[in-house]
């Protein structure tokens, strides 16, 4: 997706999510999210701000980052001025502090496009927490290289599109990408989600879904990547295995880190003991990640994220 294709988060964010019924205007609330070179007098200049736009002020979140300079802030507030006043309100203090701020309704729901392989489990996880509530997505389309979740899809009505890629191939893989290109437009796709996706994006693909794709490693990164890490880690005796959801970057396995959890194991247990023992912490590690990302509550600061859970 090339750059003139991607959105500006504050700017369109009504227009390319799906919000909730609708709040009277006296309870409108919002996310704002900021981010800068530190320095005084950041949070007196936002807040204030908003203050002066009648703001009630529900949460708010701040860090200084003391090895990259930057200053992270996160506002959650209630207010009747429009989204356009108060665009208006923030242009001069993002010119001001030299920030990334964005504004966004608290009650819109981020659109989502899944993508799998054979392996469902963690697929099957966030489609049940989107189904219960927990989790505030909208998911237009679920993309595959195989038919084999294609019922859980069905299941779930949701429109499962069938991208196959010859192995070896890379015409294939190019046509796969450019119809994945094809899909984020046709749906607005606001975040792309790798629930066990077993295909490596190219780099432009990374590139183009900066800071806008999860994936979900089965293993504690950064140890034991590649093939087979629960089996690594059988091997080596380990007392911990876990997994981690990262953002997609095309060094693989090494894009920024979002949420991680881990499970104590024995050396009573064998490999495939180690396996379904993960695949419980891969669902719940995924479906943590994409709801943090969803609420607005996780920056990037270069190579590391700040997470305002």
């Amino acid at each position: 997706m090339s750059a003139s294709h991607r959105r500006s988060p504050s700017a369109d964010a009504a227009a390319c999510r799906t919000e909730t019924p609708p709040e009277a205007a006296q309870e409108r609330r919002h996310v704002l999210t900021f981010a800068c070179p530190d320095r005084r007098g950041i949070v007196h200049a936002v807040t204030g701000a908003l203050l002066e736009q009648d703001a009630d002020i529900a949460e708010s979140q701040q860090y200084g980052s003391p090895d990259t300079g930057m200053f992270f802030l996160r506002v959650e507030f209630r207010s009747p001025a429009s989204a356009e006043r108060l665009e208006a309100v923030l242009a001069p203090l993002r010119e001001r502090f030299a920030a990334r701020a964005s504004l966004w309704p608290a009650s819109a729901r981020t659109r989502t496009l899944i993508m799998c392989s054979k392996d469902g489990h963690t697929l099957n996880d966030l489609l049940f927490a989107r189904r219960a509530g927990a989790l505030p997505i909208d998911v237009p389309a679920i993309v595959s290289n195989h038919r084999d979740l294609e019922p859980l899809a069905a299941f779930h009505e949701i429109p499962f599109v069938h991208v196959p890629v010859a192995p070896g191939d890379p015409a294939s893989k190019r046509a796969a990408e450019d119809r994945l290109r094809q899909l984020l437009l046709e749906h607005e796709v606001d975040l792309v989600v790798l629930a066990r996706y077993m295909q490596i994006l190219s780099d432009e693909l990374c590139t183009d879904l900066a800071g806008r794709a999860i994936n979900i490693h089965h293993s504690f990164l950064p140890s034991f990547k590649g093939a087979r890490p629960y089996h690594q880690a059988h091997e080596r005796g380990v007392k911990l295995i876990g997994a981690t959801a990262h953002y997609v970057t095309s060094d693989l396995d090494e894009g920024p880190i979002i949420a991680q959890q881990v499970q104590p194991v024995t050396h009573a247990q064998t490999a495939a003991d180690f396996v379904e023992r993960g695949r419980e912490v891969e669902g719940s590690t995924l479906v943590r990640a994409v709801r943090w990302h969803a609420e607005h509550r996780v920056l990037l600061d270069g190579r590391r994220t700040v997470v305002f859970a």
